[in-house]
């Protein structure tokens, strides 16, 4: 069998449609087709029902993933072995990450690895939701939540914490905030109710405000509007570095901790150069956390004064 029909089914898979399959490939959807009609009529089985929705898996073409995933990851163990150790990491890795983590850490972390690793290639997808491995819409998913199901390598990597947060701008004009029962007297900065896509996103329901006037999907456009004076909202201590005007608020009374997760594919372990990426990301984001935060309690960000 032609690895090359199984590399245009593994994208039509994932992709759910000829055209996303075909820019993933680089060919034209009607090739795309055609590969896939080649492959069915050698297989002697439907891989994929068609619809005006897309090219969902039949049962034979879910079986069938499976295989070719296991082609997939020993040609990558056959390119590791070739490139050999010296060569470094090489290669291209998808991340998926919540923008937070996207924003304030993976910049700084991704530029180290590559550094020492010219031949990387890195594509940092930076999204506030939750990722398809399936799909491969990336190599390896960062998430604020460990996983409850699903054929996937999980690893810890490392807590962090969060804090209410406001600009000095806003403090000095708005009323005293000196308890949290006073928060509901001030404009509040958080997510969108309904777009928050995972349950440790909720940082404003223990306080109860499920409702805040001021929102985003995203905890960069939060902090930015934070920085502008717009109210008071919960904010990564890794993040307070890049906000200089920002500080933290009733510290005593509200402290969140949260942690953060990689997800890969269960056959990626066997995967040399993936292993050895996801190795260095860790060690990199680890040390970036404890770097950021250690400013923020040397004093920027510091809390307001009482």
């Amino acid at each position: 069998m032609d690895w090359d029909d199984m590399r245009v089914f593994l994208a039509v898979a994932r992709g759910e449609s000829l055209s996303r399959a075909g820019r993933m490939l680089k060919l034209d959807a009607a090739t795309v087709g055609r590969r896939i009609a080649r492959l069915e009529q050698r297989l002697g089985v439907r891989l994929f029902t068609r619809s005006p929705q897309g090219y969902m898996l039949t049962d034979e073409g879910a079986r069938f993933v499976a295989h070719a995933e296991a082609v997939e990851a020993e040609l990558e163990r056959a390119r590791d072995a070739l490139a050999g150790p010296a060569e470094g990491i090489s290669g291209q890795v998808r991340i998926g990450a919540p923008d937070g983590c996207a924003n304030y850490l993976l910049p700084q972390v991704v530029a180290r690895i590559m550094a020492a690793n010219p031949a990387l290639e890195v594509q940092i997808v930076a999204l506030p939701r939750v990722f398809s491995l399936t799909r491969r819409e990336a190599d390896m998913v960062i998430a604020v939540s460990h996983p409850e199901q699903g054929r996937v390598l999980v690893q810890k990597i490392t807590d962090y914490r969060l804090h209410l947060a406001a600009s000095d701008a806003y403090l000095s004009r708005a009323p005293a905030l000196d308890r949290i029962e006073a928060l509901p007297m001030h404009r509040v900065v958080g997510y969108i109710p309904d777009m928050i896509f995972d349950r440790e996103l909720d940082y404003l329901a223990a306080v109860g405000i499920d409702h805040p006037p001021i929102a985003s999907n995203s905890v960069s456009v939060q902090l930015n509007l934070i920085r502008q004076g717009a109210g008071v909202g919960v904010v990564h201590d890794f993040a307070l570095p890049s906000a200089p005007n920002v500080r933290r608020v009733l510290t005593e009374a509200y402290s969140l901790r949260r942690a953060f997760y990689l997800i890969r594919h269960a056959d990626d372990r066997k995967v040399p150069r993936i292993e050895r990426f996801a190795a260095a990301l860790i060690e990199g984001l680890r040390a970036e956390v404890a770097r950021l935060e250690g400013e923020v309690q040397g004093g920027v960000g510091r809390p307001a004064p009482g």
